[in-house]
């Protein structure tokens, strides 16, 4: 085979499935090239066939019409040709969770038939290469998120592949691991003989790619290297701030005008993009500085011209005037499992209205932290109490004040829409018109109307996050609780969503979220930052920005900040046993 010849080559590809008595075509009519020593991002909304497409890659979808070629094998004729050549990771990956990390790489070496002789050389490169040498003996069910992607990342190259299919593996990681997946990723390419295809949410590891193609409804939008989509957007990309107001405000004030396209909460401002031959508007008080374009603002515009959404909801007059309320009140909360201590200690406070976020890398403590404040799991020592309420002494009074929606959705999937919505209703106390209305509002505000009969899992991914949150606010709480909402969702759905977050919050809502997003951190008006189980660090975005500010950083992101931050504090606590 030619040096350069392609590795991967679709032609005309095209895909349907018969859901439920309906034909959906999930592929249509997609062609393109993955070649040796390249990187090709894989980039698009909620359903628009990243993953059908991944499988067809893999050979285990086969095409209705059209031709999948990789590493010479004809999917048509030989898929198990392509299953046993390729490296394929899907989305969630088969660990193998009451396996060590060892036993997990001895399972795919044998399933992959690696010769006994090979596989200790092979071991520790994969070990060097993952970071994963000191935990060869922990179980896989014991590694935090990032260390089972990257354990998952060590089994799928076992045997050494020259095209490698990565399905969104960084989705549900914190920057720290996604990082550290990029730098096996861009090393894997640096070799110059494996060709890489990976499908991502985050937008920002397009730039990372030498080819991004740009899916929508199963078809290529747009496709190209990352600098020709920026290229186009130049002279449209502004950051706007204002002296008195917050970032939220300052957004709210920008999307109410139609010159705008795009505007994200970013630092102490707004990032905003001008819709294509718009004039920048004077808005009083608000000041403009043109910033570089970048990947981002090419696929939102795209998108939004191919699939117009709704616009978020505006931000909310607050339903009163502001106050000092205390809505979460944690004092040296601690929660052990065996000897294990995973939350050590912390102490917080959050106000009516406000919204905190809770951040940290996998394993920090922040999901058993939520699981305390909601109730659904008991602490070890300390006292805690929402709205009031101690949850220790009464934990279901205290529930039904709260909202909570889960990373993976509480959703019921074999139920429909409405009958989720009068599941959650009916457990939250809610009768007669009270319920009806509710329901009513439900539908009206999420416009779930059309999906009203549709199974939960049937829906697509951010419609699933509408019925979610809809269902954690159906019974009105004052404290919403949010665990990774966003994660997977496509960034338009993201914006849609943190709309509707801000509108909360500003009619009086108190909102508590963790995100792994750290340009969603800029929407939170308090942030604690966890490691290790503790809080190391307090104080608004900006205040934490300005801990990791260095004279060769002067201006970190949020992204910057974390992984400086956790990094430090991670590198004295090794020091210090």
């Amino acid at each position: 085979m030619d040096a350069n010849a392609p590795l991967l080559d679709l032609q005309d590809v095209r895909k349907t499935f018969r859901a439920r008595g309906v034909r959906v075509t999930a592929v249509a009519g997609v062609s393109f090239m993955v070649r040796p020593g390249t990187i090709t991002g894989l980039l698009g909304p909620d359903g628009a066939g990243k993953t059908t497409l991944m499988r067809l890659c893999a050979g285990l979808l086969l095409p209705d019409a059209g031709r999948v070629v990789a590493l010479g094998f004809d999917s048509r004729e030989n898929a198990g040709g392509i299953q046993q050549s390729v490296g394929y990771m899907p989305q969630r990956f088969g660990l193998y969770e009451d396996l060590t990390v060892q036993e997990n790489l001895d399972l795919y070496a044998d399933l992959h038939g690696v010769p006994k002789a090979a596989r200790t050389a092979r071991y520790g490169e994969l070990l060097r290469l993952t970071g994963l040498g000191p935990f060869g003996r922990r179980l896989a069910r014991d590694l935090s998120g990032g260390m089972k992607q990257k354990l998952g990342l060590a089994c799928t190259l076992i045997r050494p592949p020259r095209l490698l299919l990565l399905d969104e593996p960084t989705v549900g990681v914190d920057p720290i691991s996604r990082r550290e997946l990029w730098l096996i990723v861009s090393a894997l390419a640096a070799r110059g003989d494996t060709g890489i295809l990976i499908s991502t949410a985050y937008l920002d590891e397009a730039e990372r790619c030498g080819h991004v193609l740009l899916v929508h409804n199963g078809e290529i939008l747009d496709q190209g290297p990352p600098a020709a989509f920026r290229v186009r957007m130049t002279g449209r990309s502004f950051f706007a701030t204002a002296a008195a107001l917050p970032g939220r405000a300052i957004q709210a004030r920008i999307m109410s005008d139609a010159a705008f396209l795009d505007a994200v909460v970013q630092r102490d401002g707004v990032r905003v993009v001008m819709r294509p031959g718009a004039q920048l508007p004077a808005l009083p008080g608000i000041a403009f500085a043109p910033v570089p374009p970048r990947f981002e603002d090419a696929f939102v515009e795209r998108l939004r011209a191919a699939s117009p959404m709704p616009p978020a909801p505006p931000a909310a007059t607050p339903s009163g005037p502001a106050t000092s309320e205390v809505m979460v009140e944690v004092r040296d909360l601690r929660r052990s499992f065996g000897p294990f201590e995973a939350v050590r200690g912390i102490s917080l406070r959050v106000e009516r209205g406000r919204i905190f976020g809770l951040l940290g890398a996998n394993g920090a403590g922040k999901t058993t932290t939520f699981r305390m404040l909601c109730g659904l799991l008991p602490p070890s020592s300390g006292s805690l109490a929402v709205a009031g309420i101690d949850v220790r002494a009464a934990p279901a009074t205290a529930r039904s004040h709260m909202g909570y929606m889960s990373q993976r959705f509480s959703l019921y999937g074999d139920l429909s829409v409405t009958q989720n919505l009068a599941f959650f209703a009916a457990a939250y106390g809610l009768k007669g018109a009270r319920r009806r209305a509710r329901l009513r509002w439900a539908s009206d505000t999420f416009e779930l109307a059309p999906f009203w009969n549709t199974n939960a899992d049937d829906l697509a991914l951010g419609f699933k996050q509408r019925l979610a949150l809809s269902c954690a606010l159906i019974h009105e709480p004052k404290i919403l609780f949010l665990d990774e909402p966003t994660s997977g969702v496509d960034p338009l759905a993201r914006r849609e969503f943190w709309g509707r977050i801000n509108a909360l919050a500003a009619g009086g809502v108190t909102i508590m979220v963790t995100t792994h997003f750290m340009e969603e951190a800029e929407y939170c008006d308090d942030l604690v930052l966890m490691s290790l189980g503790s809080i190391l660090a307090a104080g608004t975005p900006a205040e934490i920005r300005a801990r990791s500010r260095t004279p060769e950083r002067p201006n970190p992101t949020m992204d910057d900040a974390f992984v400086a931050l956790i990094e430090a504090h991670e590198a004295q606590v090794r020091r210090a046993t």
